[in-house]
């Protein structure tokens, strides 16, 4: 039985007090049950845990971290997903509310360039943050393009300004939010996508391939995503962009510690099969081998959609019903090969784009035709740029990821995987990773079927539903469940979105909606 009584939906919890309770003893703290240990369930387990709450972390998989998973192969180091670090006081604002420095833990080292962006006729450009520099590498493109790109950095800023820092940790909790909102997104021009505030001010295609591929990091299109990610480009040059030593495992690991050092356990290898609800709201989870955990609110940093198509019964979804998940467009899904080699090669930066000929072609092929192309464009990241611990002594750690359909497409990954693994590694071979065919030492694969099945996230999309304008903000899942009172949600499906700072957001977001804790 529940031990606690909400007075409304997002008021105070206080204790029921049993007959002729003893008030010299202490209240026991209301229970948060987190499902999921991804950035975003992390974040949310300790600003839970720091109100007031008894917090329980539970993950499917044997380790902490979710989607930023940390596989080790043959003494090799692989962080399964996010690598890039940006707005990195998101992360100091967690350690000091544990009363802890973030620079004790965890060391970020800055990146310059941020990324190399290598067309296939084999120039590039090198993207940082030095104003000089990139109007430098702007002039050596395009010297006619200068006066548009300052133009161009003026619109990103006011939409950092506006959609980062204004509207970033806002829960759009209710219809007034989001009126309150929309002279902001009017400011923005939010209903142009991305690519079209690009093409608005720069004429050289190179540079507008280099100045809109951003969304491609959160999941979305930059010919149809709102204009208001130009806020990314935004953020790098305020904020820098950071890799961890260690690896990007390295800030999962000290996030846990927090945790742990609050006395917040973290279950691994216990993955959540239903959230019970009982007299019209969460009462706690059931897990795969049918042991109930009472809550008295429940978090769910899973997949969005698989959670209320999974986790929560259909009678108890007015909003998010089956009819409406399976309409959603959803982003990108993503291959990625996690490969060692017994070389080192230099003059490969930690961050690399390796473009192919194709740009709106092959993202129309990818969102819009669910069509796996034969041709592809990378990102590879080379982390032993910068931290050569992650591989054996002369050796490099890769992994290289590209953009494909998500599961609708049909594609059979098991028959497909290994052929369109040899495509990518001819492509490197042939141009920025020569001899590599004869120096792979370890190899790992992961597709959009195993995104479904090992990490339950709905059609193998890599980052829940595309941040289309219409997916944003109030658009999107709310972070206080619109169908089940007390089940909240944060990460990368919700609002504010995907990227290491949104779902960091999303976890203050959540701050704003949660009842409180009354002593």
């Amino acid at each position: 039985m529940n031990a606690y009584r909400t007075e409304g939906f997002g008021n105070a919890i206080t204790p029921q007090r049993p007959a002729q309770a003893d008030d010299t003893q202490p209240r026991q703290r209301p229970t948060a049950v987190v499902i999921g240990s991804g950035f975003g369930g992390l974040a949310a387990a300790i600003r839970l845990s720091v109100k007031g709450y008894q917090v329980k972390v539970l993950e499917k998989l044997d380790a902490p971290g979710g989607r930023a998973y940390v596989h080790h192969q043959d003494g090799f180091t692989f962080d399964a997903g996010p690598t890039i670090i940006t707005a990195p006081f998101l992360l100091e604002e967690l350690w000091a509310l544990c009363g802890q420095r973030f620079a004790d833990d965890v060391t970020l080292v800055a990146m310059d360039p941020f990324y190399r962006v290598r067309f296939a006729d084999g120039t590039w450009f090198d993207y940082n943050g030095d104003a000089e520099h990139m109007r430098a590498e702007v002039a050596r493109f395009e010297p006619a393009d200068l006066p548009g790109y300052e133009r161009f950095l003026e619109e990103a800023e006011r939409c950092k300004t506006l959609g980062f820092e204004g509207m970033g940790d806002m829960a759009f909790d209710k219809i007034s939010d989001l009126m309150a909102a929309i002279p902001d997104f009017l400011r923005m021009g939010a209903w142009r996508s991305l690519y079209s505030l690009v093409a608005k001010h720069i004429r050289n295609e190179k540079l507008r391939v280099v100045m809109s591929f951003h969304p491609l990091l959160i999941g979305g299109n930059p010919f149809a995503v709102t204009c208001a990610y130009a806020l990314i480009n935004s953020l790098e040059r305020t904020w820098g962009v950071h890799s961890a030593m260690g690896g990007t495992g390295a800030i999962v690991r000290g996030l846990v510690g927090l945790l742990q050092a609050r006395g917040v356990p973290v279950r691994c290898n216990a993955p959540v099969t239903q959230i019970r609800i009982e007299q019209g709201r969460a009462c706690g989870v059931e897990l795969e081998t049918g042991e109930f955990i009472p809550a008295d609110i429940v978090v769910s940093n899973a997949d969005t959609a698989w959670t209320y198509k999974h986790l929560v019964a259909p009678e108890h979804r007015r909003v998010w019903s089956d009819r409406k998940i399976d309409k959603g467009h959803y982003s990108m899904g993503l291959f990625v090969w996690y490969f060692g080699t017994s070389r080192q090669y230099a003059d490969v930066p930690h961050h690399m784009m390796v473009l192919g000929e194709r740009y709106e072609g092959l993202l129309k092929d990818i969102f819009k035709r669910h069509h796996l192309a034969k041709d592809f464009s990378l990102y590879l990241h080379r982390p032993t740029a910068t931290d050569p611990s992650l591989a054996p002594e002369g050796c490099d750690t890769f992994y290289v990821l590209s953009p494909v359909p998500h599961l609708d497409s049909g594609t059979d990954w098991a028959t497909q995987a290994e052929p369109y693994r040899q495509a990518i590694a001819e492509a490197l071979q042939a141009s920025v990773l020569p001899g590599l065919q004869d120096c792979i030492v370890t190899s790992k694969v992961t597709t959009p079927q195993d995104f479904q099945d090992r990490l339950w996230s709905y059609k193998g999309a890599g980052f829940g539903l595309e941040p289309l304008l219409l997916q944003s903000a109030w658009f999107r899942p709310h972070n206080r469940s619109e169908d089940v009172p007390g089940l909240f949600v944060v990460g990368a499906s919700t609002h504010p979105g995907a990227g290491v700072p949104g779902v960091l957001m999303s976890a203050k977001a959540l701050e704003t909606v949660v009842p409180h804790v009354q002593s």
